[in-house]
């Protein structure tokens, strides 16, 4: 017995010192040299207080901003995922209804107007930080009446949302994207610019 016991025993022991430990550490220790924004967990600051991060996406509600994708789990992220609605679920359904047509009228479109699936179905994670270029653009008029924008300001905007459309990663994967808090973070400064 002893001669099982006693290497199961030690195994467990180096097994657990270098895939818990010394891996672990191994790994941090080379993303915070090789990519450390990353490992850091990509944060944004303004003015040196933390605002978010570029990969969380965030609740933005007011009408000077633009609006993120809705989230399943109120953009809380520890317990990151999606609805447990399924395709033929009624709640789901009434849910989506209910976004596309609060989307239409807060933006003061046409009721024909063809709403970007990511501004009425909620991401996997709930987390998503991105919109598409579309939904983005959907949403100028509603911000730049918010905020007071003339013309020409109205432009500037139009110009702003067109410089935060990223490219799919190494072009071809993925879609074309807007990341929602970079972008209201440019429309705040741009709008301190104003004065």
């Amino acid at each position: 017995m002893k001669t099982t016991i006693l290497p199961a025993i030690y195994l467990t022991l180096v097994m657990t010192l270098l895939t818990g430990l010394l891996y672990p550490l191994a790994m941090t220790g080379i993303a915070q040299l090789v990519f450390p924004k990353h490992a850091n967990g990509s944060l944004v600051a303004v003015d040196g207080r933390v605002v978010g991060s570029e990969f969380i996406g965030q609740d933005f509600r007011s009408n000077k901003y633009f609006w993120s994708r809705p989230s399943a789990i109120l953009y809380d992220p520890i317990p990151s995922g999606a609805s447990d609605f399924g395709p033929t679920s009624d709640t789901l359904k009434s849910l989506v209804e209910d976004r596309k047509a609060n989307f239409i009228r807060l933006n003061h479109l046409p009721s024909h107007t063809a709403v970007p699936a990511e501004m009425i179905y909620a991401s996997g994670s709930g987390l998503d930080p991105d919109i598409s270029p579309e939904a983005a653009e959907l949403q100028i008029d509603r911000v730049a009446k918010a905020r007071g924008f003339n013309a020409e300001e109205r432009q500037k905007l139009i110009d702003l949302v067109e410089s935060h459309i990223e490219s799919p990663e190494l072009g071809l994967l993925g879609e074309p994207r807007v990341n929602v808090l970079l972008l209201n973070l440019a429309v705040d400064a741009m709008n301190v610019s104003r004065k």
